[in-house]
């Protein structure tokens, strides 16, 4: 069977990466923050520490004893070797998203905890829309400039479907203002999250259609002080490797109380 193109171009992504600015990382440090929110609510102290992250020394100041790979198409996980793994801020540029959750789980020991932390589909919503605008008044159509990524909705079922337990999907809306269209594409640059798609157009875009899309996007969304906002949203994904000391749902028909007994209300028979 032939595998399916990739989506990504790893080779420009890691172009892209090698050309980030260390002080231009505040949505992986929002991350961090995050994970040790959550981890400090976590009545467990893990030994065994795994995070795959393509800026290893964000994370490394925070977890100064874990082992922190890149996030390669086949992860240098051992299988059973984790107690928490921690996916930071890269599953989003994933060819397969499912595949890098899976290596992970297979690298948890039993009852071992799973965090991810990625960039979720309302992200540069702003810049995609004038970007869109402009190019669909001046061309016509429209080129790949942005990578799609995953509603929560999506991101909760990868985990269901890694065979990780007990899931839970929030997010975290972030938003920057920028002076202008050019200051959010250079500090796009600088976190190493410019377009890597494998469809992206190779020849230079004209300055034209940077120009429009700085008009459009000041009339939809600039602030009144004349900034333009760009949104973020970090989506946290949460869940455990299978353990039979964890909680089970029980069988339908098993419950023991009525509904409206342990609400204190009247049951009332429905109409036929």
């Amino acid at each position: 069977m032939k595998s399916a193109p990739a989506l990504f171009d790893r080779s420009a992504l890691l172009h892209h990466r090698a050309r980030a600015s260390r002080d231009a990382l505040f949505l992986h440090h929002a991350a961090v923050d995050e994970a040790q929110d959550r981890l400090a609510m976590v009545k467990r102290s893990f030994k065994n520490v795994a995070i795959v992250s393509p800026f290893a020394p964000v994370w490394q100041n925070a977890f100064p004893a874990a082992q922190i790979l890149p996030d390669d198409e086949v992860l240098a996980l051992q299988p059973g070797a984790c107690d928490l793994v921690i996916h930071a801020m890269c599953l989003h540029w994933a060819n397969d998203p499912v595949g890098q959750v899976i290596q992970c789980r297979r690298a948890l020991k039993p009852d071992g905890l799973f965090l991810c932390f990625t960039l979720g589909g309302t992200t540069l919503s702003e810049l995609r829309a004038a970007l869109a605008e402009a190019e669909s008044r001046l061309t016509g159509g429209l080129s790949p400039r942005i990578a799609p990524m995953a509603e929560i909705r999506d991101l909760g079922a990868v985990l269901q479907r890694a065979g990780l337990n007990l899931p839970v999907a929030d997010t975290l809306p972030l938003t920057a203002e920028y002076r202008d269209l050019y200051h959010l594409m250079h500090d796009l640059r600088a976190m190493g999250e410019t377009n890597a798609l494998a469809g992206r157009l190779k020849h230079l875009t004209r300055r034209s259609l940077f120009q429009q899309a700085e008009r459009v996007y000041r009339d939809r969304f600039a602030t009144p002080e004349g900034k333009l906002p760009a949104g973020f949203e970090i989506v946290s994904l949460t869940a455990w490797c299978p353990d039979d000391s964890q909680p089970k749902p029980l069988r339908p028909g098993s419950a023991s109380t009525r509904l409206a007994e342990a609400l204190g209300a009247k049951e009332t028979r429905l109409p036929d």
